[in-house]
């Protein structure tokens, strides 16, 4: 019986470099109120957000995706024909195949890398991250390009009062390679099936196949939506705040660490309230610096944690080498949660 060579990565892995893109176009809660029945006020104490970007025609997800890759590369201080595979996770790549990586890839130099796309929601960069670890350490890549990118506002309902003033559209990569002791710890994550119907599409794309539109909804000009997402927004906050608030905690406890060990909490820019509420359970001490990029960056699923880090970073808020708790949760229902130390 033949014996098949085994693998030889990296001991470790770590996140080497960090970069981000929001789009130009800033949008105050005024645009949104007004295709809404709401105000400025209520936005900001339901959700926190002040502001969002909204991508303009020539901000595609790939353009974003490298404009904030070509940032992490540099930060890394790698070139990227170096990149060995890149990992994509977005909902808003409407080009159902090639994946968008590829197009990436290629735009970034990379040299022919393994590219692919993950839909994993507000999850997708911790399992993104995830799978680059795996790959430096198996030894099938020695840098991965992670990226997390979406166009959200081309699946927004502006009419929709419960959802039309969460989502911005952005972009946020790191770069995993190798490393001499552990950066990333083990990942805590998982699905629930079950409660899928409490954030999900409004509508499937096949219903838009011609002499299928009966029954599509409408906007309030008479018009068929497009697509969008849509959600219970009091089941998916129950769920973040009771249900994630354990998952963050698991996270620390198979690093090996506690609460006091940590520099840095990065949940998912969902809602301030739910960050608050997850601070509060974790009984997070004061000396941890806490993420509400959401404040003026808006729900940008995937690109939400990249986003609120490189923003940390940048601000001096956190620094190389602090440790920090990532956490994303979303559609599916799905999860991911990991301990770092920050490039």
């Amino acid at each position: 019986m033949a014996k098949i060579r085994p693998s030889k990565g990296a001991p470790y892995a770590r996140i080497l470099g960090v970069g981000g893109y929001r789009p130009t176009r800033v949008v105050p809660n005024e645009v949104i109120l007004e295709t809404i029945d709401s105000s400025d006020e209520w936005i900001r104490s339901r959700s926190g957000i002040e502001t969002r970007h909204w991508a303009g025609p020539e901000e595609t997800v790939a353009a974003m995706a490298v404009e904030a890759s070509g940032k992490a590369v540099a930060d890394a201080g790698i070139d990227a024909e170096q990149i060995g595979a890149v990992v994509v996770s977005t909902v808003s790549h409407f080009s159902q195949t090639p994946a968008v990586a590829t197009e990436i890839a290629d735009k970034l130099g990379t040299n022919k890398a393994a590219a692919f796309d993950i839909s994993a929601g507000c999850a997708g960069f911790g399992y993104g991250l995830t799978l680059a670890k795996g790959m430096v350490v198996e030894g099938s890549a020695e840098y991965v390009l992670v990226i997390g990118v979406e166009r959200l506002s081309d699946l927004t309902d502006l009419e929709d009062r419960a959802t039309a003033f969460l989502f911005g559209d952005g972009a946020g990569a790191v770069v995993v390679g190798p490393a001499q002791e552990p950066a990333i710890g083990p990942t805590v994550w998982g699905s629930e099936g079950d409660k899928s119907g409490t954030i999900k599409q409004t509508v499937p794309w096949d219903r838009f196949r011609i002499g299928d539109l009966a029954e599509l909804p409408l906007d309030s000009a008479g018009n068929v939506k497009f697509p969008a997402i849509t959600q219970e927004g009091q089941a998916v906050f129950r769920w973040a705040v009771f249900e994630m608030a354990k998952v963050a905690q698991q996270a620390l406890d198979a690093a090996g660490i506690s609460a006091d060990d940590l520099d840095v909490f990065i949940p998912h820019q969902a809602n301030v309230r739910i960050i608050d509420s997850m601070v509060k359970t974790l009984k997070l001490p004061e000396h941890v610096t806490v993420a509400r990029d959401i404040r003026t960056t808006g729900n940008t699923s995937a690109a939400s944690i990249p986003l609120a880090m490189e923003r940390l970073l940048a601000t001096g808020e956190a620094k190389s080498g602090d440790t920090a708790l990532v956490i994303g949760f979303g559609a599916g229902l799905v999860y991911a949660a990991t301990v770092v130390t920050l490039p």
